[in-house]
């Protein structure tokens, strides 16, 4: 199933997709926040027309486990999206943030990109990394899963892969 997953800032909504087999994620657009009205419109229609199965949103969590003001508002936003996609069927989670948009940096500027165009791009390669976590993460479970039940012990075990991002939509 394809998952689309949001990196939510004030000004811009950055938006990434994943391939259907659920192993890699790609920037696709960055959405201009003028209202969450129009906001939660836009994503309704990406998610719709890709015909999602899932929204994965990335949430700020702080060093000391709690959300505060950014994170409470993300999630204002989120519920309201949520109340939208429940109407599909459609569920919505959230993903630990941090420093997203720091490797999301550290991805465009190790691709070339002008600095110039890395303001333009970086939301939407932030939500790309936070999704990419999430296919990481929701693999490694699988696999532990799958080890466990063939009764592999703990010391065979394969170790959690940590796959880039693609940034070539972006």
């Amino acid at each position: 199933m394809v998952i689309v997953a949001l990196d939510v800032g004030q000004a811009r909504i950055g938006v990434a997709l994943s391939d259907e087999r659920e192993t890699l994620a790609s920037p696709r657009v960055v959405i201009r926040r003028r209202s969450n009205a129009a906001a939660l419109g836009a994503i309704m229609r990406i998610v719709t027309d890709e015909q999602a199965g899932l929204v994965v949103v990335g949430l700020p969590v702080s060093l000391d486990g709690a959300l505060h003001g950014q994170a409470q508002a993300i999630q204002t936003l989120a519920e309201q999206l949520r109340a939208r996609l429940a109407q599909g069927g459609i569920p919505l989670v959230y993903m630990d943030e941090t420093l997203s948009t720091v490797r999301a940096e550290e991805l465009l500027r190790e691709a070339g990109v002008r600095p110039a165009r890395i303001r333009e791009r970086i939301d939407a390669v932030a939500a790309a990394v936070i999704l990419q976590d999430f296919l990481d993460e929701q693999d490694a479970r699988r696999n532990a899963n799958t080890l466990a039940q063939d009764g592999a012990p703990p010391g065979e075990r394969t170790t959690e892969r940590h796959t880039r991002p693609s940034i070539e939509g972006s």
